[in-house]
């Protein structure tokens, strides 16, 4: 006992002789002795210890170890007595220059103190922090006296904190997934040297891809990537395919590695441990794998690593998979999968700063589908979304890598080719009108459809992307409005009629926003009654102070296409109004004024009630207008504008049926609809005197009316000519110049006082 207290002591002075004791003068604690209990108690102190403590001699001879020793390494004192503590701790993969570094250390220091790996009794590694401090030298030695040296178990610190602290540092400091799988996979092999590790993917289609394996053959990434998972796929794709992790001890024969086994035994790699990784919701999204180069199963050191390293890469799997998740919803579209507007411009950008380089001519496709929402109205949405999707594989097919291609919103796509002058974009513009034309099948109905394509010349038609796409999108524009199908080049005029009508809408918004518009009102007369008024027809009119007179048929679809059409009916509605209850006021007689309506404006579920609220607050009743209506509105079937139509006509309102006979579907509607007014259109009464079919469809009109009980307002009515042959077919109302031309109200007041007057 004296010995190994003297050992551990390490240089001190002789302990005093067994049972005396030594008093001095009351100069402190410290300077008395360990009483005898006490030293007799240390060993068992010592026993009790978690951490390993070796005791040597000036030999280097194990003269003493301590109980936690005996529990950490599996070593009893009495087998390991006068041995050296290196031919019992270093094995394989303990590093080669650990012995020297210590001996270094306490020949000039006399102290040691750092990591090491070693190995237990069963041959197992261990990660210990090592501390060794040596006794004086004793005089005339070279070499170091005793030694104590204490070891503390730090596999699991070294797991937890070193590797886990790495990994999620790397991830702070977004580092790529493969970057960070690498690293785990290194510092893995620190810990764990006798083993190479290896991460793979697993994508949604089932097949593997190399995600980190720097100790790995490449050829071997080359050749497993993209491999399906299965049930005799090696460890890895076995454990994805299970779900379970799968070892195996021997791959040279082992049936899971029949496919793999040519591959891998060449690389001195004998047995594979792999274990799944999964994300929050239990599908495997990669595997872990520890390979060997012996055949054997993995150690309780591996399994702890592993352990570890599942959760830290599953979590990393995941961030992965957000962070394209949010690249992906924030640069490419949803629904096709194409790059998006934002991803389309910045790459265009790119492109376009490498041909300034260089005289290379490239060319912006500006595709739009024709017809899109009747699709989507006659088939439904999903059907629509089919067809997009195919138009987009169909627009990549065409292209080379070079190119790009975008859908910009809704129906419409862009393509930039590069290296591609004005008779090849011409080509591939026509190639793309055919590839897009070729039928397809959708929800077991053959649909073919069709584009209009505007193309822009880099660089005669603008330097960069937002040019080229503006320029191509107006010559989209032309050729839709032109002939549907078609493609055309862009051209200076395009622009200077696109400025002129951008220009002409901002003055429609102002002249809108201060009511700035007038009305005229053009008579209605019935045949049968000389000198009486049917009624008048309200017409807005627009005189602007540079462009003077602007025709309603330029403004009022442009109104519609601005989104202005419901603010401008909001106010045909309110003057009209307000005009007539003046008239009445002054005893002017007007029986009732029509109104010309948009489509869009059925299309305002509250529509009804602000028609029937404008003549309450003006004192007026529903029969004092008349509403004109357009065919479209007669076939749109959404349910606000079926709810308006009952409405209105539930509260009074009269609806008249605008330009009849010039649409297809006219008659299969009269029936269903609360129609009371038919306006033959003039393009019939025009021709009256040369052509016998416009007198024949005028009679049939004619005929329809009288068996519905309508009316007929014939339009256009400008000879008398054509005055006396409606007559004669017993037409009930005419209007036109040959009666009045639209005139303002005060005129119109004038107009039907002389009407009177000659009466």
């Amino acid at each position: 006992m004296k010995q190994i207290l003297t050992s551990i002591r390490a240089g001190s002075a002789p302990s005093q002789a067994h049972g005396s004791t030594r008093t001095t003068p009351s100069r402190g604690l410290l300077r008395h002795p360990r009483p005898l209990a006490e030293r007799e108690a240390l060993p068992q102190v010592l026993d009790a210890s978690d951490s390993a403590i070796i005791v040597t001699n000036e030999h280097r001879c194990i003269t003493y170890v301590n109980g936690g020793f005996e529990r950490m390494f599996g070593y009893r004192l009495a087998d390991i007595l006068g041995r050296h503590p290196s031919e019992l701790l270093i094995g394989p993969h303990t590093d080669s220059t650990l012995l020297q570094t210590i001996r270094d250390s306490l020949h000039v220091q006399g102290r040691y103190a750092g990591e090491a790996l070693v190995y237990d009794q069963a041959k197992q590694p261990r990660w210990v922090s090592m501390v060794i401090n040596a006794s004086p030298r004793p005089p005339g030695q070279d070499a170091p006296g005793r030694t104590v040296t204490v070891l503390s178990d730090i596999t699991s610190t070294k797991m937890h904190e070193t590797l886990q602290t790495r990994v999620l540092e790397g991830m702070v400091n977004e580092l790529p997934l493969p970057e960070l799988m690498k690293l785990v996979c290194n510092e893995v092999e620190r810990i764990a040297p006798d083993v190479v590790a290896s991460l793979l993917s697993v994508d949604a289609q089932g097949r593997i891809h190399p995600l980190a394996a720097p100790n790995l053959p490449r050829f071997i990434h080359q050749a497993i990537d993209g491999a399906p998972i299965g049930p005799k796929a090696g460890s890895c794709g076995t454990a994805a395919f299970r779900g379970q992790p799968v070892e195996v001890t021997d791959i040279a024969t082992d049936p899971l590695w029949e496919d793999y086994r040519d591959l891998f035994l060449p690389t001195g790699l004998r047995a594979c441990w792999s274990s799944p990784i999964k994300n929050r919701e239990g599908r495997v999204v990669g595997t872990f794998a520890f390979y060997f180069r012996e055949p054997r199963t993995p150690s309780p050191l591996h399994r702890r690593l592993v352990e570890v390293c599942l959760h830290l890469c599953a979590v990393a799997i995941e961030r992965d998979a957000a962070h394209a998740r949010i690249h992906q919803l924030a640069y490419f579209d949803g629904l096709t999968g194409l790059p998006n507007r934002a991803l389309f411009r910045s790459s265009a950008e790119r492109v376009l700063d490498r041909l300034r380089e260089s005289p290379t001519p490239a060319a912006l496709l500006y595709i739009d589908l024709d017809r899109f929402k009747l699709v989507n109205d006659s088939q439904g949405h999903a059907a629509g979304d089919v067809l997009l999707q195919e138009i987009a594989t169909r627009l990549t097919h065409g292209i080379r890598a070079r190119d790009l291609v975008t859908r910009l919103a809704g129906d419409e796509f862009a393509l930039l080719l590069v290296d591609c002058p004005p008779a090849r974009a011409a080509l591939m513009a026509q190639h793309t009108l055919q590839a897009i034309a070729q039928p397809m099948e959708i929800q077991g109905q053959i649909n073919v459809p069709h584009a209009s394509i505007g193309v822009a010349l880099y660089p005669e038609d603008g330097g960069d992307i937002d040019t080229l796409l503006r320029h191509a999108g107006q010559a989209m524009t032309q050729a839709k409005s032109e002939s549907r199908h078609s493609l055309r080049l862009f051209s200076p005029e395009m622009n200077r009629r696109t400025q002129e009508r951008a220009a002409l809408e901002r003055a429609l918004r102002q002249v809108i926003d201060q009511r700035g518009l007038a009305l005229h009102y053009q008579p209605q007369l019935p045949s049968t009654t000389p000198g009486r008024l049917y009624g008048v027809e309200a017409l807005a009119r627009w005189h602007h102070p540079e462009w003077g007179h602007v025709p309603p048929d330029r403004f009022i679809p442009m109104a519609e296409e601005a989104g202005l059409i419901q603010e401008l009916t909001h106010w045909l509605l309110d003057e009209v109004c307000r005009q007539l209850a003046e008239w009445r006021a002054t005893g002017l007689v007007v029986p009732h004024v029509a109104l010309n309506l948009s489509a869009r404006n059925f299309h305002d579920a509250d529509f009804a009630n602000q028609v029937y609220a404008t003549l309450q607050r003006h004192g007026l009743a529903p029969g004092d207008l008349m509403l004109e209506i357009t065919e479209s509105v007669m076939m749109d079937a959404l349910p606000a504008t079926v709810a308006n139509i009952q409405a209105l006509h539930a509260r009074g309102l009269r609806l008249s049926l605008d330009d009849f006979g010039t649409g297809y579907s006219s008659l299969s509607y009269l029936h269903r609809l609360p129609i009371t007014e038919l306006k033959l259109d003039k393009s019939f009464v025009q021709d009256l005197a040369t052509s016998e079919t416009a007198r024949a469809l005028t009679l049939s009109v004619l005929s329809i009316a009288r068996s519905l009980g309508m009316t007929v307002v014939a339009e256009g009515v400008e000879t008398e000519e054509q005055r006396a042959w409606l007559d004669a077919q017993g037409c009930p109302v005419m209007q036109g110049y040959l009666f009045c031309r639209p005139v303002p109200p005060a005129q119109l007041a004038e107009w039907l006082g002389a009407m009177t007057a000659e009466l």
